[in-house]
């Protein structure tokens, strides 16, 4: 691989074409996504430790402040994001699959200039979803437990002991599953679509629901084992997320590049 500046960003083009995908797609995909991640480890590392230390930031400042109730879903619902800070990986797949040797310089240019452009309203889009996730568990607490502001031990002992507990666990969990399925199907190849392509928010986010609704069973499979890798990455204090985030961001690329095509002009 020659060591140049970045390739431009497609062009607009016509309506993209979406095929149905098969476990053979996901398993080339991760295959493909932990090449990249063996090629280009430092990228991996960089954007794997800015997601771990977010991670921790939501865990412990919550509890420091008097807002134990907070860090369970801040935790579930920073996977949320985790599209978005994945970007940076995206063109290091990108790059790499256009012959070219990812350099710093090019990858964090790329990553700066989506501010301009539609994915970063894609992102603001996902931001949302996060809070509106966080305002409803708000309103889930004090429906269940009032506006008092309790300390972890209690809360815990209020939230694992008692009948309220229970049921705010299992309707704050069916709303976030909703939510979580929403955010997936929104947002799954919409966001390395607007990093290789100069399409609108709209399409994009239209190509992804449509690429969910080809193959339902193996996308849902899909977001459910992201789903599980990411929560089983954040059990060691969120360490996890250093392999976790790079693998599934290079994988999600060539998931895309598998999915989704382009007639000719």
């Amino acid at each position: 691989m020659t060591d140049t500046t970045s390739p431009g960003i497609a062009p607009r083009s016509r309506e993209p074409v979406v095929r149905a995908a098969t476990i053979e797609d996901i398993k080339a995909a991760l295959e493909a996504g932990w090449g990249d991640l063996r090629a280009a480890p430092a990228f991996g590392l960089f954007f794997g430790a800015i997601y771990w230390l977010g991670g921790l930031a939501l865990m412990i400042l919550p509890a420091k402040f008097g807002y134990a109730w907070a860090v369970f879903p801040l935790a579930a619902g920073f996977a949320l994001v985790g599209p978005f800070v994945a970007v940076g990986l995206y063109e290091v797949s990108r790059l790499r699959e256009a012959g070219v040797r990812p350099t710093w310089g090019a990858v964090l240019a790329t990553v700066w200039r989506q501010g301009g452009r539609e994915l970063s309203w894609l992102a603001f889009l996902t931001i949302f979803v996060f809070i509106i996730w966080m305002y409803q568990v708000r309103m889930l607490y004090a429906l269940f437990f009032g506006f008092a502001s309790l300390d972890s031990v209690l809360f815990a002992k209020a939230l694992f002991l008692t009948t309220d507990g229970w049921t705010f666990l299992a309707v704050g969990t069916a709303v976030g599953a909703v939510m979580a399925l929403f955010t997936f199907s929104i947002t799954v190849i919409s966001f390395p679509l607007l990093l290789d392509r100069d399409l609108d928010i709209v399409t994009a986010i239209i190509t992804s629901v449509r690429a969910v609704q080809a193959s339902p069973q193996v996308m849902l499979g899909w977001g459910a084992v992201t789903a599980a890798a990411v929560f089983l990455a954040m059990a060691p204090l969120f360490a996890g997320l250093l392999l976790v985030l790079p693998l599934w961001g290079h994988a999600t690329w060539h998931l895309y590049r598998r999915l989704v095509s382009f007639p000719p002009d």
